[in-house]
């Protein structure tokens, strides 16, 4: 960035949030997607929805093209810097700004951490129930634009479930506000929902009014053991076809087991091909007779085991296999691929199936976990971008799985959104008219083009 260029935002803006160091901008050229990486011009750290307008008020009149960004913890690419691009990251609007307990709603700025709204809820007896798998890290605002998922999916919903209200800076530098408190609001067009899974190319949210729920009383995890991948994989599907829908249904893969016992030694058996956690949350009674019926059905479908977490602690740890799935397979290749696709709940046998093929067709090695319950899988190539024979491999066999997702009647991404990593398969899924619709969409909003550019779509 040129001096003259960065003088203009150090005029509304302190030296400390105008970063142009080429040391300061090797740390935004990522996020979390392995391989892709680009550095901005520079990046700039707004504390205010005021300095947000501002900041985009003058990229507007500079036709500079702008990508919002918050912990840098998404999986597809959303935030990697645009060439030329100025990142504009929110961290530092990092205050819960209110818990109204009357209303059962909590109010964030988006560099807000999910955890912090989640401890925050806590506090006065709530639940905020979203959990992604980055929820320690991971920013509201973030979860927002990409409408993120989680663990307890199946049973609350995602994170667009529990937005009630936004304040969105606009393409130009105004200030959107839309949505309320109310549980009932259909005054005009829902707008907050098109910036819900908007990935940043529509507008710069800044402040989350989000609905909590009361806190379940109690909760039971079971832990079913298979040795056959495709059992598994039907005993969750049998579980939603008996009406019953638990706080989680979570899958691991004999490869993903084998990474999670080595890396936090949490006691899983490793002569098993797969792990299903089991919870069921609410009243006692109902907690209960799901969790014996859940065993049952598991046991008739395969299980060769079903354990009972015996204490608060042990579930706990049962919970945290799923949690540290993929740190535990990062540890085993020099570059990791989390990829996403989900399938009706009825096909994920087939969808669990295909992904084996897949990997052992183009000889690639794959771990497989992810929320079953609700049809979101996470195929996890292992590889090395460095050998590029072996990531055309790892290619083909991620646009086999992805056609496949879509062929069973799902989609190429459950949660991490499109970014740059899947935007080359999105017409496939939603079609010519349906890529014509966004992009006029996006013209509206964004008619100079400057949000978060080549980004879903070219």
């Amino acid at each position: 960035m040129s001096a003259e260029l960065a003088a203009q935002f150090r005029a509304f803006l302190r030296d400390d949030q105008v970063l142009t160091s080429a040391e300061d901008l090797t740390v935004y050229a990522y996020d979390g997607t392995a391989v892709l990486h680009q550095l901005p011009v520079a990046v700039v750290l707004p504390e205010t929805t005021e300095e947000v307008a501002a900041i985009l008020a003058l990229a507007h009149r500079l036709a500079l093209p702008v990508v919002t960004r918050g912990s840098g913890t998404g999986l597809s690419g959303g935030s990697i810097p645009s060439p030329g691009s100025l990142v504009l990251c929110l961290v530092r609007m990092n205050r819960v700004l209110e818990v109204d307990a009357g209303n059962l709603t909590l109010t964030a700025q988006a560099g807000a951490l999910t955890q912090q709204v989640a401890d925050q809820a806590t506090a006065v007896g709530l639940f905020y129930p979203p959990d992604p798998g980055s929820i320690r890290i991971s920013t509201i605002g973030g979860n927002v634009a990409n409408n993120s998922g989680g663990l307890r999916g199946l049973k609350y919903g995602v994170t667009r479930d529990y937005v009630m209200a936004l304040t969105v800076v606009l393409a130009d530098g105004q200030v959107l506000r839309t949505g309320t408190k109310c549980v009932k609001d259909v005054a005009g067009f829902s707008l907050k929902d098109l910036f819900v899974g908007s990935e940043g190319s529509l507008g710069v949210i800044t402040e989350v009014t989000l609905k909590l729920i009361p806190a379940p009383a109690t909760k039971r995890t079971l832990l079913a053991l298979f040795d056959r991948m495709t059992d598994a994989a039907r005993t969750i599907s049998a579980i939603i076809e008996g009406q019953i829908i638990p706080c989680t249904l979570e899958f691991l893969d004999r490869v993903t087991i084998e990474c999670v016992e080595g890396y936090a030694r949490i006691g899983l058996p490793l002569d098993c091909e797969a792990v299903v956690l089991m919870e069921t949350d609410g009243h006692p009674a109902p907690v209960a007779e799901q969790a014996e019926a859940m065993a049952r059905i598991a046991a008739d479908h395969g299980a060769r085991e079903v354990r009972t977490a015996s204490s608060e602690a042990e579930a706990t740890r049962l919970a945290s296999a799923r949690r540290t799935a993929f740190s535990a397979l990062a540890r085993l290749a020099p570059t990791v691929l989390l990829e996403d696709v989900t399938v009706p709940r009825s096909a994920l046998a087939q969808m669990v199936s295909h992904i084996q093929d897949v990997g052992t067709r183009h000889r690639v090695r794959v771990g497989t976990f992810g929320h079953m319950g609700d049809g979101n899988l996470h195929p996890t190539f292992l590889t090395d971008e460095r050998e590029p024979e072996e990531m055309a491999r790892v290619e083909q066999a991620m646009a086999e799985v992805f056609a496949k997702a879509i062929e069973l009647g799902g989609t190429i991404t459950g949660e991490h959104g499109v970014g740059l990593a899947k935007k080359a398969f999105l017409p496939d899924q939603v079609g010519l008219v349906g890529i014509a619709v966004m992009k006029r969409l996006k013209t509206v909003f964004d008619p100079q083009g400057i949000l978060n550019p080549g980004k879903v779509f070219d």
